[in-house]
């Protein structure tokens, strides 16, 4: 059983961890840095817990010696989370085709008219072919 838990500093995360986790949950997530303290609760309430995750920001700020051993212990500590930033407007498969178009010669005012992006962005994609 999978149960993420957050919190806004780490004497609520404790408390969470004690009402929330029991033997059945075998992986958690926790938004803030696994400490020893905040280890050692989670380890004593769910013994059988295989994996512990935290956001990738803050994964590399865990002591090395934590994470060995965890993985003694047959504990796995791994960075999860959602990638930051505003999400793309345009998927990979329509810049492709915008490139693509650039490339045969096509002018950059027929592309925006036929797929219905801004020129601005048509002129910025190839921008960026040029470049790379």
């Amino acid at each position: 059983m999978r149960v993420e838990i957050k919190a806004r500093n780490n004497a609520e995360l404790i408390a969470k961890l004690q009402e929330t986790l029991d033997e059945e949950v075998t992986e958690v997530y926790i938004n803030l840095r696994p400490t020893k303290e905040i280890l050692v609760r989670i380890l004593e309430r769910a013994p059988n817990v295989r994996k512990i995750s935290c956001p990738p920001s803050l994964y590399p700020k865990v002591s090395k010696r934590v994470i060995a051993a965890l993985a003694q212990m047959g504990i796995e500590l791994v960075p999860e989370g959602y990638p930051r930033g505003r999400p793309r407007k345009y998927d990979e498969r329509t810049i492709r085709e915008v490139k693509s178009l650039l490339m045969k010669g096509v002018p950059a005012k027929e592309i925006s008219i036929r797929m219905g992006i801004p020129l601005r962005t048509v002129y910025y994609l190839f921008e960026q072919t040029e470049r790379g």
